[in-house]
Parts: C-alpha cells; structure tokens; sequence
C-alpha cells in the first residue's frame, strides 16, 4: 500500500517544551506570547472578580513586561479588564527615588495608572525610602486581604521574570532575603550578591500562597539560563526561580522561541 500522501494542511507537531517545574507554554515571538499571557491575565482576573468581588494583581519591573503592560491598555480585545476592581501591587522595587528612572513603580504606573480608570486607592507602590517600609507594605497586602475568606486571602496573579543569574523578583542567588523568617510577606534585601541598589521585594511565602504565578521569558539572552535549570538544576538557594513554588496554585511559564535551549540529541 502506498504511503499516505502528506496533507497540506495538517499542522506541524509542536517542538518539545523545556522540562521546567509547572506547566510551560511557548510561543514562536514575543508578540504571539504577550497574546497568551494577556488573554490568560483577562481570564483570571474575571473569574477572582466573579468570585471575591475584587482582583489582586502583583507586577514586575523591568523591559520583558513592559510590551505586555502596554498592550493591556490598546488592545480592543481587552477593553473589559476589571481595573476598577483591581488592587495593583509591587513584586518588587529598587530604593531609588519616585523620580528615578530605574524605578519599577514609574514604569508601571505611567503606562497602567495613566491609561486605565484603576482607583488610586487601589494602587499600592512600595514606600522603599521608608526605614519600615517592608512591614508597612506587608500590613497593607494583610489589611486588604484578610476580608477574604480564609484560603483566598492571596494574591490572585503575579507576574515575575527571571535574570541570566537566576534571580526572581529581587530575590537574588545566596542572599538574605531568601532565608526570610517565617510570617514575613515582604523584605528589604542587599548584600553582595543583590545588584545594587537596595531591593524591597515580596518572600517566597507570599508568592508561594499566590492563586496563579506566571514567569515570562523571553530574547537569546536567557536561554544560556533556561538550559542550566533544564540540563542540572542547582538548589534553590543558587537559583532563586526554583523556589517559586505554588501551594494549592497555578505555576506557568512563558517563553518564546528565542529564550528556549535547543534539545540535545536523543
């Protein structure tokens, strides 16, 4: 019997995803991920809505999220997103001035709190300048969350990347705020291996309690990183991404094709 003839409109077998912990979505640039992250973002932020009344959304700094946070305003597509339901939070922020441009607050908020009808008393930037500034943000995320039920006092989303060293948030490979103590939501961290300046940045217990934690990854310049956690993975402590670990929630990872290792052979 002769072979079948190739159909010219079958799809071609998707390429192998990287064996990372949770579920790994990829997509061929970073336009076409941005699309999945946004529509996966609208989706959860509908159903905490329906759900609590309210939508708890944690952001990171940085140029990788910076399209997506633009296209959150333009897209016609997402036009619905709940901002006046939304408290908008920090992962984490660099102690620099409002004024400073390596601020990840003047970023975020110029694109979301100047085009978006989000209330101002539901944007909550980190107060870095502040010598207690770490426990009054973490009294805050408690004041504003604590109505809930039990169970569904966390953040809904948060949204990290990843650095070639590894790091997430400003949780950075052997430094302190890593060993946080128990209880503590948020933390000041420095040290030798923390790029200055100083960070403030929410612990692995508060982003571990988190309902859904996505890791965006994308450019050449991270696959070197992704094929260390693929081929050996080290301790936590020396890639600070592996301990983004969800209790009862959802861990997705997106990249493109740029930041993916290539398979070795067999």
């Amino acid at each position: 019997m002769p072979d079948r003839a190739p159909d010219p409109y079958e799809l071609a077998p998707e390429p192998p995803k990287p064996a990372l912990p949770g579920e790994v979505l990829v997509r061929a640039t970073p336009d076409e991920l941005i699309d999945a992250i946004a529509a996966d973002l609208l989706f959860q932020a509908r159903s905490c809505v329906r759900a609590f009344g309210d939508f708890h959304l944690a952001l990171s700094g940085g140029s990788t999220p910076e399209p997506l946070y633009a296209r959150l305003m333009y897209d016609p597509r997402l036009r619905d997103f709940p901002w006046k339901k939304t408290h908008l939070w920090q992962v984490d922020e660099r102690c620099v001035p409002d004024d400073d441009e390596r601020r990840n607050w003047k970023m975020i908020g110029d694109i979301l709190l100047d085009h978006s009808d989000i209330p101002r008393d539901q944007a909550h930037p980190m107060p870095v300048l502040e010598s207690d500034g770490d426990l009054r943000y973490e009294g805050d995320l408690r004041a504003n969350l604590e109505w809930r039920e039990r169970g569904h006092d966390r953040l809904d989303y948060v949204l990290l990347g990843m650095g070639p060293d590894l790091h997430t948030a400003s949780l950075f490979p052997d430094s302190p705020a890593l060993a946080a103590p128990a209880g503590r939501l948020v933390v000041f961290n420095e040290g030798p291996t923390v790029v200055p300046p100083r960070r403030m940045t929410l612990t692995y217990e508060m982003l571990n309690a988190a309902r859904f934690v996505s890791v965006m990854v994308t450019g050449p310049a991270k696959r070197d990183a992704l094929g260390r956690l693929i081929a050996d993975p080290p301790a936590p402590e020396h890639a600070p991404i592996l301990g983004v670990q969800p209790l009862g929630g959802t861990l997705r990872w997106y990249l493109d094709d740029d930041a993916c290792p290539t398979p070795g052979p067999g």
